[in-house]
């Protein structure tokens, strides 16, 4: 077996720690404040338009200027990241009380859609960046590119979590639960 480097185990050992403890918080459903839901995306978009920047700014890859087809990585990026999270967010179930709060459970399905999509971001990004010159492609926009799919995902996943949640409060069900049962 080759010898991991410490970028490669690090990220690696996080992740032995942090799924046991994901897959053991999501197993009861905890409050959900609809009011509140706007925070998380606020604190990611500007985190992620530092890293975004931060990126541009490092000396030891000079940052080309982006081209259409790398503006189009980057749009892809973001609207499979909407997709995905969209797709997360139809898969957690709300359920509304008797004195009127919420309650949200995550799917296992949507921890282990995560999972995929990171070793994905992993193989990919070993595949594609050392050859994205000899393709055309600018391998910045390529990183970029799974940046925003992060954004997409977190945002979108608490806009549709959002209107559900709206939808209950008023009144109305949880057609993602009607439409599995």
């Amino acid at each position: 077996m080759p010898e991991m480097s410490p970028q490669v185990l690090g990220p690696l050992i996080g992740l032995a720690i942090a799924l046991p403890l994901i897959f053991l918080r999501n197993r009861k459903p905890r409050t959900l404040n609809p009011q509140w839901m706007w925070v998380m995306p606020a604190i990611i978009v500007p985190l992620m338009g530092l890293a975004l920047w931060g990126t541009s700014m490092d000396p030891a890859t000079p940052h080309v200027a982006f081209d259409g087809l790398a503006w189009a990585i980057v749009a892809i990026g973001l609207i499979l990241g909407g997709a995905f999270g969209w797709g997360r967010g139809k898969m957690t179930t709300i359920e509304k009380h008797a004195d009127g709060t919420l309650s949200a459970q995550a799917s296992p399905i949507g921890l282990i859609l995560i999972i995929a999509v990171m070793l994905g971001r992993r193989a990919l990004s070993g595949f594609l960046e050392p050859h994205a010159a000899e393709w055309g492609l600018n391998a910045l926009a390529i990183t970029d590119a799974f940046l925003v799919f992060v954004v997409g995902m977190i945002v979108i996943q608490r806009v549709e979590m959002f209107i559900r949640a709206r939808r209950i409060l008023a009144g109305g069900t949880d057609s993602h639960v009607e439409a599995a049962a």
